[in-house]
């Protein structure tokens, strides 16, 4: 008995541990592949210590709006709710609180600040929002100056003047956000004069709202809700004096920008996806809706760390706007937040405020984020070999973050090893720089090669010339030649009038070539799908099923043809539904003709001279639509207007054919469904 309970208890301890262990291995880490799936990553930061205003013994913090790293790796927050500034030291430790200061002989207060900036000397700016004013302080906190509601032929009338984030550049020129700003971003020059707005997003609207708001009448337009821009929701400062802003829009594609000092968007965009957070939400998920984006943290090496408001997390990106990690996540546990407020960089730690539980939270990055740190930091500062070894530790810690390999990749490229980069890049499925490195590799080809090259062109020319040659003195000895059977088809392109004719009336056309046609079409569809260079190549390899194309070739051909002779057989038509087949056949012989060279020639293009590859497709349609155009007006004997006519009329059938088969199949399944359920039912009473 005693030793069934003890194999008993070990059973349940093991089916204990096995349902136990996926939860505490799991990890909410994830990034966004090439072909945006959300695919699984390791944490890349964890949180370290949450830190509250009574831990300080400073009181609770109240609805903290904002915080700054500034000199020393001290931290400003900006506490509201409380009406003034706390200063933290390098270990978060409490340095000192600023509520009050001497304005001119006169003790001063902040109400409600909700911004605060420090500048490359120290100096303190804070937005005291509902006082409405910029105050200035210096590093000691002692008062120098409060810029208050600018005034400018600029702004608009009834302006309402509310600064809640600031900046100060090394030129010492001031940038404001101001809540209902959508003129931009406010600019004041050195001495506190206001000098313009910089920045203006842009307005959007629907064509249908531009549709009728250009034929309403005055009244109506201004009833209408008005086109205006967004505004600016923060702002950030890089070390190059380059503003990172955030913008509350959404379905957005920019809602982060890179400002220049004259307000240009530079942003790069060269990742996936935009810089947007997460991407195909707007339907899914228990939180709908894409990103909102409440702050953005400059970083080293060009990083910079946005935080999503709307779903708690954090995304970081590298300079090219490619994702690197998230982490956080809405709700009480330790590492979520419930409203996210603001976010700076410690060094390679990652604060967060959170103005609902009004705290702080620490994050610190684990191996895994420390690698991609410091690769993206080596890469950007030229540091090549330390790079590819970092990218590399990344990869054995997560084998699906394609960035890595587009890093690899980068690092290859400028080491001159260009064969290799370009393996790394198609694994990254970045296709300009593959496009950059097999340029480069094909020069050094061609310089290596050049006498080879020149050879074999100068005998594949030879050839030509030859064979030209024995064709013209062969054609000259005959004063009659019969397009055969077999020709018929190539004859056919050249000479469509004259070749379907023959087809049709001199019976040269055969439906057995007809479908080797069809089957050759097809076959070579599914290989330029599959094994087109890569840099026009953009079908996903995993979607692939070569059964599944057929139904995008094969069906679209009998509907085609079915359609076509149940509307001719209306219309006078001539033509007997097998000549259909045939002409429509014959018709596809272009892309039989174009496919191969054109794949081949794929093989040995960059991004840039994909030009003619495409050209090669729409002229390979155009063909085969003029061959089907004139297939159709020869067997059936129409007129041009008339055959015009008839191939509409033949897309209008085949619609109402596809809408008939669905409509079909549908009351089947609900037949089978009904019989199923009665039969379910009287099993049951029996």
């Amino acid at each position: 008995m005693t030793a069934k309970r003890l194999t008993a208890s070990m059973m349940l301890v093991l089916v204990l541990f096995v349902i136990a262990a996926p939860a505490a291995a799991s990890s909410d880490g994830y990034n966004y592949s090439y072909w945006g799936k959300a695919v699984p990553a390791p944490e890349a930061y964890t949180p370290a210590r949450v830190i509250y205003g009574h831990d300080l013994q400073i009181g609770p913090l109240s609805s903290p709006q904002d915080l700054y790293i500034g000199q020393e790796n001290k931290v400003y927050i900006a506490d509201t709710g409380n009406n003034r500034i706390v200063v933290l030291n390098e270990q978060l430790g409490v340095d000192r609180v600023i509520s009050e200061f001497d304005n001119k002989g006169k003790k001063d207060s902040f109400n409600q600040p909700e911004g605060v900036f420090i500048d490359t000397k120290g100096g303190i700016y804070v937005a005291d929002t509902q006082n409405r004013r910029l105050v200035e302080l210096t590093p000691d906190d002692q008062f120098v100056r409060e810029i208050g509601e600018p005034k400018s032929t600029l702004i608009r009338q009834g302006f309402p003047y509310s600064p809640v984030k600031v900046v100060v550049d090394q030129a010492q020129r001031i940038y404001v956000v101001s809540r209902g700003s959508y003129e931009g971003i406010m600019e004041f020059d050195s001495d506190g004069g206001f000098t313009g707005f910089i920045g203006t997003n842009r307005v959007k609207f629907s064509p249908a709202d531009l549709f009728w708001k250009r034929i309403s009448t005055k009244k109506q337009r201004d009833q209408m809700q008005q086109f205006i821009p967004l505004e600016f929701n923060n702002i950030d400062l890089n070390e190059d004096g380059f503003m990172y802003t955030t913008t509350s829009e959404e379905k957005s594609d920019r809602p982060i920008k890179k400002l220049n000092p004259s307000g240009a968007d530079i942003l790069r965009s060269k990742g996936y996806f935009p810089p947007k957070g997460d991407i195909h939400t707007l339907d899914v998920g228990s939180v709908r809706g894409s990103s909102i984006f409440v702050d953005v943290a400059s970083d080293e090496g060009g990083m910079y760390s946005a935080l999503d408001s709307k779903r708690g997390r954090i995304f970081t990106y590298d300079k090219d706007g490619n994702l690197l990690y998230t982490f956080g996540g809405l709700g009480g546990q330790l590492g979520r937040f419930r409203t996210p407020s603001a976010i700076g960089m410690l060094g390679e730690q990652a604060i967060v405020l959170d103005k609902d539980n009004n705290r702080l939270t620490v994050f610190e990055p684990t191996r895994y984020g420390s690698l991609i740190r410091q690769a993206v930091a080596s890469l950007y500062n030229g540091k090549v070999e330390q790079a590819t070894a970092a990218w590399r530790n990344v990869l054995q810690l997560n084998g699906n973050f394609e960035v890595a390999y587009i890093g690899i990749g980068k690092s290859l490229m400028k080491q001159g090893d260009y064969k290799e980069a370009m393996a790394y890049f198609k694994l990254g499925n970045n296709r300009e720089n593959y496009s950059e490195a097999f340029k480069l590799y094909r020069k050094g080809i061609v310089m290596d090669s050049f006498g080879y090259i020149v050879l074999g062109i100068a005998m594949i020319v030879g050839m030509i010339i030859g064979a030209v040659k024995f064709v013209n003195r062969r054609t000259a000895a005959l004063h009659y030649e019969e397009i055969g059977v077999l020709k018929n088809p190539f004859y056919t392109m050249i000479h469509p009038f004259d070749g379907f004719w023959e087809m049709k009336f001199e019976h040269k056309g055969r439906i057995k070539i007809a479908f080797v046609i069809l089957f050759l079409f097809t076959l070579l569809t599914i290989l330029k799908r599959q094994y087109s260079g890569f840099v026009v190549n953009f079908n996903n390899p995993a979607d692939l099923n070569s059964v599944n194309e057929l139904k995008f070739i094969i069906v679209p051909f009998v509907l085609w043809c079915v359609a076509n002779w149940s509307l001719t057989t209306l219309m006078d038509g001539v033509g007997k539904f097998k000549d259909i087949v045939m002409a429509t056949g014959y018709s596809l012989m272009p892309f039989v003709i174009i496919y191969v060279p054109q794949m081949l020639y794929s093989q040995m293009i960059t991004a840039d001279e994909s030009s003619f590859y495409y050209l090669m497709d729409t002229f390979a349609y155009l063909w085969s639509v003029w061959l089907l155009f004139v297939g159709t007006m020869t067997i059936h004997q129409y007129s041009a207007g008339k055959t015009l006519v008839t191939m509409l009329l033949t897309l209008v059938v085949i619609g109402i054919i596809l809408f008939i088969g669905v409509l079909f199949f549908s009351m089947i399944q609900q037949i089978i469904s009904f019989v199923t359920s009665l039969y379910q039912e009287m099993s049951f009473r029996i």
